[in-house]
């Protein structure tokens, strides 16, 4: 069995300033995983959901950028004012936030 039901990843990767792609930690990404992992402990899910910093998951434009699996969910633009909706509609209720979640069929 798996020690956790979920992991969250939280890209924390930082390009050089003015990189054309821009970076996750200059959208405040930072931030962003701080938040929730706070959220998740207030949910009671400390130790079912794993909150964790990644490098470049290469969607620098679209950042900041989160993944939930074991789902494979991709959100895009995720903000701190995101963070409690997440975890309560996919994180408890199980399901994912339609207006975050990327399409990779769209650029």
């Amino acid at each position: 069995m798996a020690p956790y039901d979920r992991h969250v990843f939280v890209c924390v990767n930082r390009r050089p300033d003015g990189h054309p792609r821009g970076c996750c930690l200059a959208k405040g990404s930072e931030t962003l995983r701080e938040r929730l992992k706070v959220a998740v402990k207030n949910a009671g899910l400390a130790g079912r959901v794993r909150i964790n910093g990644s490098l470049c998951l290469d969607q620098c434009e679209r950042g900041a950028t989160v993944v939930v699996y074991p789902e494979g969910t991709w959100y895009e633009r995720v903000t701190v004012e995101d963070v409690d909706e997440i975890v309560r509609e996919h994180l408890v209720g199980g399901r994912p936030v339609e207006r975050l979640r990327m399409r990779f069929d769209e650029p």
